[in-house]
């Protein structure tokens, strides 16, 4: 049965907790698992925590997630792998809100001492990535290069490389399943319109603008992510979601 879980990375406590039941059989092959409005009532925990865990499952072809209409058992799994090597060390929500704390920051800063010569290569990005919006690895790169080059205007090194890093901890299987399921043309057309907000405070030398306008893409982004898996919901369970309380009041 499932129980509810302990504080630690709540989102591998979760998939193990499934993974464990798939492995003995109390989840069978083709089995739809109950919905994850349902799956985190169960586990007492967040939406986006149970989302977490199903992707590391997807990834590990334990479970199918179909679209509208749920999240399907389809093998068995026999659990020989460590933990560390199955699951990234952090989820998603949880490196976005580090962009956030950070890059707010590198933006604020950067605000104070933009030069034409790193307006222009923000110019640049954005460019590369309006053109790209169907071409997921050309507006991801292009995405990489406008932060990067945010941080570059500071002229610290450690910046640099730690957004950077931030930012290739999305280049995994794991984040590239989740980002199968929510990203597409619309909501990079989204985040293009986000980040010549931030280009503009920048370019203005608005520093609280750019903090504002960074802090805003990357709460977006986390909205984004942070969409259902779009199951089809019975008339009664549209009526209580609609009762549901705000989302922000949910552990993680």
């Amino acid at each position: 049965m499932f129980s509810p879980v302990e504080s630690r990375r709540l989102y591998r406590q979760v998939a193990d907790q499934i993974r464990v039941m798939i492995a003995s059989g109390e989840l069978a092959v083709g089995q739809r698992l109950p919905a994850e409005r349902e799956l985190a009532e169960k586990l007492a925990v967040s939406r986006p925590t149970v989302r977490e865990a199903l992707i590391v499952l997807e990834v590990e072809g334990l479970v199918n997630i179909r679209m509208g209409s749920g999240i399907y058992v389809v093998r068995r799994h026999a659990a020989t792998a460590a933990a560390s090597e199955r699951e990234p060390v952090e989820g998603p929500f949880e490196l976005l809100q580090a962009r956030a704390i950070i890059e707010c920051a590198i933006a604020e800063e950067a605000a104070g001492c933009a030069s034409p010569e790193g307006i222009a290569v923000l110019d640049e990005a954005l460019m590369r990535m309006s053109g790209g919006v169907n071409d997921a690895g050309a507006v991801i790169a292009a995405d990489r290069a406008f932060h990067i080059g945010i941080a570059a205007m500071i002229g610290n090194a450690t910046l640099i490389r730690v957004t950077g890093e931030m930012f290739d901890m999305r280049m995994t299987p794991y984040f590239e399943k989740l980002a199968s399921h929510f990203e597409g043309p619309t909501t990079w057309r989204s985040a293009v319109d986000e980040h010549r907000a931030i280009r503009d405070a920048i370019a203005a030398g608005d520093a609280a603008g750019a903090r504002a306008t960074m802090r805003a893409h990357l709460t977006l982004s986390q909205k984004r992510f942070s969409e259902s898996f779009g199951e089809e919901l019975s008339g009664e369970e549209k009526r209580g979601r609609d009762k549901a309380p705000a989302k922000g009041k949910t552990k993680n």
